[in-house]
């Protein structure tokens, strides 16, 4: 009985190893892609206003991802500054050196900007002061809130 019972053992084993089993597909992995060269953008114009207050941004990219443009505040209750643009976009945000002038005097500080369904908003964020320059301490640590949206204008001719 045990010779038996040894012998259909045996033969369920080799019945079922030998039971054809579906090959495992192979994946294989996406050949590499070249890397993409941006086209430079032309001139971009965005601008928030309401009653009292206005922002313009108009800037250039080119196809390494630089911003050069410029930006100006008229914020109520605040002095006027206009000045120049130049930094990088990095993902989805503008990061720059804003120089500018206020009441006479030259001053450069960090801006950031989201960018979020074909509009612009401010980031705001800590803040430290080195060599004559305003940077964010922690740029990870930005918030960005939806108070001033930027919105595309045309550019105006100068």
């Amino acid at each position: 009985m045990k010779k038996v019972l040894a012998m259909t053992v045996i033969i369920l084993v080799v019945l079922v190893s030998c039971k054809k089993t579906e090959p495992v597909p192979e994946i294989a992995p996406d050949p590499p892609k070249e890397a993409e060269n941006a086209e430079p953008s032309g001139d971009q114009c965005f601008a928030f206003a309401n009653d009292s207050s206005t922002i313009e941004l108009s800037f250039n990219v080119n196809s390494h991802q630089e911003v050069n443009g410029k930006l100006s505040y008229k914020l109520y209750g605040k002095d006027k500054n206009e000045g120049t643009l130049i930094g990088n976009i990095k993902g989805d945000t503008l990061i720059a050196d804003y120089t500018f002038m206020s009441e006479g005097i030259s001053s450069v500080r960090e801006v950031a900007f989201l960018q979020k369904d074909g509009t612009y908003i401010e980031g705001y964020g800590d803040i430290t002061e080195a060599n004559g320059k305003v940077t964010f301490k922690d740029k990870k640590k930005l918030k960005f809130e939806p108070k001033m949206i930027l919105t595309k204008v045309d550019c105006k001719v100068e």
